[in-house]
């Protein structure tokens, strides 16, 4: 593993305080904070912690590769009927849970290891409150970012409908298609990207075996970005969100989607712990924050969606990223078009929401990280981090 993929995630670039704390200050908040994380044994150093936890490295070496069993669970899927499939993972969910380390579906320590790192800034420099740049444009405190994955030819067919539905409340998403798992659609394709919306690439073909093996990944890598050059695309998700972020830098693109803040019931499960964007390699990572629609339905077995909205509340009082991945391909669901009814009517009532499309936010974010505190075309407003008993308030 390439331990410098994570570098670029220092508390200091993170923060972006104005003026700089000193490298000295920094290296001592970061020491006094690091217990914060919770992790066992407690990491010795800031580049140990990044891999912990953005690195995913608290699951071990072998965390990108698929155990025996599921290798061949992916072997057989195309001859294992979906409600089967369901009924499976439905009947695995409760020893998931049990089994796993992070919290759900709320993971707070990287959270609260930023905080306390701020925290012991202001003190090592005997200070009150400091200025930073804004994470968000405007000053917001919650970014939305709507991202549907179209497995099927059927989802494909429903993608027009589910735009209609965003557009008519005022919303843009992202589109991530499979380029040889059914014909494209090149005119729907078009016809979003007119209308506003976003075009990604969903792996090459949705079958699982995209990090089978190095020589498999990098022969289906070149067709990838065949496609994303095709399609002008600046993003990619990796289907059923498998991931090797080393072998992933072959991929040309701006953002992945294909990592989460916590998550105990998909293939590989984890979290890189973050309701924030950050930097692997060339790219930005968006981590999806928000439990992915089919899990939230045919797992959990909700009608409503009350789990992604207290999950809001919690990351809009940290300035998080809300991103969700919604299927077209069931969007035939009465049960569906409920939730998703309800969650975009409720996301307008919000005042405090920038909604944007993924490419803008992974651009804004990397521009965040090179820009001045007074840079008023990138719509860039001035936090404060106040220090008032013991408690750190941004304001």
């Amino acid at each position: 593993m390439n331990h410098n993929l994570w570098s670029c995630n220092h508390p200091r670039n993170f923060w972006r305080c104005q003026p700089d704390p000193g490298a000295q200050d920094w290296q001592e908040a970061i020491r006094r904070a690091l217990p914060a994380l919770e992790l066992d044994p407690c990491p010795a150093t800031i580049e140990a912690a990044l891999e912990l936890t953005l690195g995913e490295g608290q699951f071990g070496a072998r965390r990108w590769q698929l155990d025996p069993l599921r290798r061949l669970y992916y072997v057989l899927k195309p001859l294992i009927p979906r409600k089967i499939s369901y009924y499976l993972r439905r009947k695995h969910q409760k020893r998931a849970r049990s089994k796993f380390p992070l919290g759900w579906p709320v993971e707070k320590r990287y959270v609260r290891f930023q905080w306390e790192v701020m925290r012991q800034v202001l003190i090592a420099t005997n200070q009150t409150s400091l200025d930073f740049i804004h994470f968000w444009p405007d000053g917001a405190r919650l970014c939305l970012v709507l991202t549907h994955d179209i497995e099927t030819g059927e989802g494909q067919k429903q993608a027009g409908r589910l735009a209609d539905l965003e557009q008519g409340l005022g919303f843009r998403s992202s589109f991530n298609f499979v380029p040889e798992s059914y014909p494209l659609d090149r005119g729907l394709i078009g016809a979003l990207i007119d209308r506003g919306f976003e075009v990604g690439i969903h792996g090459l073909k949705h079958d699982g075996m995209l990090f089978s093996s190095r020589r498999r990944f990098m022969k289906r890598a070149r067709k990838i970005n065949m496609y994303l050059k095709e399609f002008n695309a600046a993003g990619f998700r990796s289907p059923l969100t498998h991931r090797h972020p080393d072998w992933m830098q072959e991929l040309e693109i701006e953002y992945d989607l294909s990592f989460f803040d916590t998550d105990p019931y998909e293939p590989q499960p984890g979290g890189c712990m973050s309701i924030w964007p950050f930097t692997i390699g060339r790219f930005i990572e968006l981590p999806y924050t928000l439990v992915q629609d089919c899990t939230l339905v045919n797992i959990l077995g909700e009608s409503t969606p009350q789990l992604w909205l207290d999950k809001i509340d919690f990351l809009a009082r940290h300035f998080g990223m809300a991103l969700v991945n919604i299927h077209p391909d069931h969007l035939d669901s009465q049960t569906y078009k409920n939730i998703l009814n309800r969650f975009l009517n409720e996301i307008n009532c919000r005042d405090d929401c920038w909604k944007a499309l993924p490419r803008e936010v992974a651009r804004w974010w990397r521009a965040r990280s090179e820009a001045h505190a007074g840079t008023h075309d990138l719509r860039v407003s001035r936090g404060t981090l106040v220090l008032q008993q013991q408690a750190l308030e941004v304001i």
